[in-house]
């Protein structure tokens, strides 16, 4: 076990409408480190980051989450944001009506460090657009409205880097992007870890994403369970073989304890 990890999984289950989903999660992941969470669909990944971000939809059944040395396992979504951190969605939400620039104006409102005014926000957000190579109107579009797939991880990016969390849960970032909208998410990731010392857990099945990243630990899910975690050469051992012996070994063991 590392000893005092920015956030920490202990033993951690959970439900969702009354059925089990997560079992007895262990993770442990240090400031300033990059882990990757890998497994076949349907694995509970998502379901573990949603978690963690503290999603109603989800019933922990067991066990707790630490984050900064704090026990945020009864918390709301909100305040663990403003504790620092912060979840992107496999599918981005549509909200119409509400300007992109409203949205990210909102999401800073009140956070420690982040007072702007109206002037110095609309300066930051620009030059965040520009880092991004995203079209400054997008701003003044409703949120996610019409934009593509790309476009929308390219709006999650700048709350990235708006935002500047202290742990960054990124939910398969790189599903369906092109090769340019990749380039951008790479980049957002790099200036995070760079002007943040940000903290990343990437949720993914595509190892694409991390061929720019220093990945420090890699942990692999197999149907609720955490079933292996070592360093990142298991990467190219799941991308040779995939997940058929991890399945296989959770199979067996579960066959011996009945």
């Amino acid at each position: 076990m590392t000893s005092n990890p920015l956030l920490s999984c202990r033993g951690l289950s959970a439900s969702v409408d009354q059925k089990p989903i997560l079992f007895d999660i262990d993770l442990d992941i240090p400031q300033g480190q990059v882990h990757v969470l890998m497994g076949p669909n349907g694995a509970g990944k998502s379901t573990l980051g949603h978690v963690i971000m503290g999603d109603p939809v989800y019933d922990v059944t067991g066990g707790e989450v630490l984050f900064d040395g704090r026990n945020i396992t009864d918390l709301s979504p909100d305040k663990r944001s403003r504790l620092g951190l912060f979840l992107s969605f496999q599918a981005p939400v549509e909200i119409p009506g509400v300007p992109l620039s409203s949205f990210l104006r909102a999401a800073i409102e009140g956070r420690e460090g982040m007072k702007m005014k109206n002037k110095e926000f609309k300066k930051r957000i620009a030059e965040l657009a520009d880092e991004l190579d995203m079209d400054k109107s997008y701003l003044n579009r409703e949120l996610g409205v019409g934009f593509s797939g790309g476009e929308k991880k390219k709006v999650e990016m700048l709350q990235l880097l708006l935002l500047q969390p202290k742990l960054a849960i990124l939910d398969e970032t790189d599903s369906g992007l092109d090769v340019d909208a990749l380039s951008v998410v790479s980049r957002g990731m790099e200036l995070y870890r760079e002007r943040c010392d940000g903290t990343l857990l990437i949720i993914t099945h595509n190892t694409r994403i991390l061929e720019h990243l220093q990945v420090d630990e890699v942990h692999v899910m197999v149907q609720g369970h955490m079933v292996a975690q070592g360093p990142a050469s298991l990467i190219d051992r799941i991308d040779a073989n995939g997940f058929e012996e991890y399945e296989n070994e959770l199979a067996a063991q579960q066959a011996s304890a009945k």
